[in-house]
């Protein structure tokens, strides 16, 4: 498929004559993240804070692996727009990267092992990127991109699931990788069309990556259960579990939809997210929006 038929897969909802907007806002949270306590989550919860924890510990390598697979591509690219979005998506997630990493620092100052997981993640990183072919890596970029857009727009979607981030700072930072997530998803899905992915590489390879991603968060969230004192007090443990087995982030409809990625001529933008986008541009970077105070240059 050339480039050219990738950018302009746009899915319902969307015209050809409107280009995505990807742009890059240089946020900073570092100094606010400071404010974080121990527990962070909505009524202090335990096992939300680490599920959190353990969530962002895996963004920093995830987002280098992310734009190293495009990198790798971005000379076969014929496509101006695409290119565009590329220089757009770099940018973004260089970025993600650079304050999941200060987010990370802090809840590692406050006893999550989050610096542990940064290793694990790097290390398995590293050795896929090694060993698998330019292709195959975009492959898992872009299958983990699906991931990222469906987590982004729950997010942005359930207010009960903000809630439970608990702290304004933590809540503010995923509410603007979600926007960013939201904005570029379909970059890497049109990236690794128009070198000619296949479709059951890609297919492939979002089931071997959703079997590997919900494994290993699901033993990195026991870990770090397992090593909270707060863990072992009586009853506390079993009242967050209850708690979590709520949450709408457990709901079927969120797995269904991580499953779509594996239906044959699937595209991102067959779920037409660009009102809700357009509607958290405004609430967190217009004239009004939450966060200018934290854009570079802000007074």
């Amino acid at each position: 498929m050339s480039s050219t038929r990738a950018a302009n897969t746009h899915g319902p909802g969307r015209s050809s004559a409107e280009p995505r907007r990807v742009p890059t806002r240089r946020v900073s949270f570092d100094e606010a993240l400071q404010e974080v306590p121990r527990y962070f989550a909505q009524d202090g919860d335990l096992i939300s804070g680490h599920l959190i924890a353990a969530l962002s510990s895996v963004f920093p390598e995830g987002e280098d692996f992310f734009v190293r697979s495009v990198r790798d591509v971005r000379s076969q690219l014929e496509d101006p727009e695409l290119k565009r979005q590329v220089a757009g998506f770099i940018g973004q997630e260089s970025i993600h990267g650079r304050e999941h990493r200060a987010f990370n620092e802090r809840l590692a100052e406050l006893g999550y092992p989050t610096r542990i997981f940064d290793r694990i993640t790097k290390r398995g990183l590293a050795t896929r990127y090694k060993v698998a072919s330019a292709k195959s890596n975009l492959a898992g970029t872009a299958a983990l991109e699906h991931f990222t857009a469906t987590l982004a727009e729950h997010v942005l979607t359930c207010e009960e699931t903000r809630q439970q981030m608990g702290h304004p700072v933590v809540r503010e930072l995923f509410e603007w990788h979600a926007l960013e997530e939201s904005e570029h998803k379909a970059v890497a899905f049109d990236v690794y069309r128009a070198v000619g992915g296949t479709e059951r590489m890609r297919i492939w390879t979002m089931k071997a990556a959703r079997f590997s991603f919900v494994l290993f968060m699901g033993l990195a969230v026991l870990g770090s259960v397992a090593g909270d004192k707060r863990t072992y007090r009586p009853g506390e443990l079993r009242a967050s579990w209850k708690r979590v087995r709520s949450s709408p982030i457990l709901n079927r409809a969120l797995w269904s939809q991580l499953r779509e990625y594996d239906r044959r001529g699937f595209h991102p933008n067959d779920r037409d997210t660009d009102k809700l986008v357009e509607r958290w541009r405004i609430e967190l970077f217009g004239d009004e929006g939450s966060l200018n105070s934290k854009l570079a240059g802000a007074a």
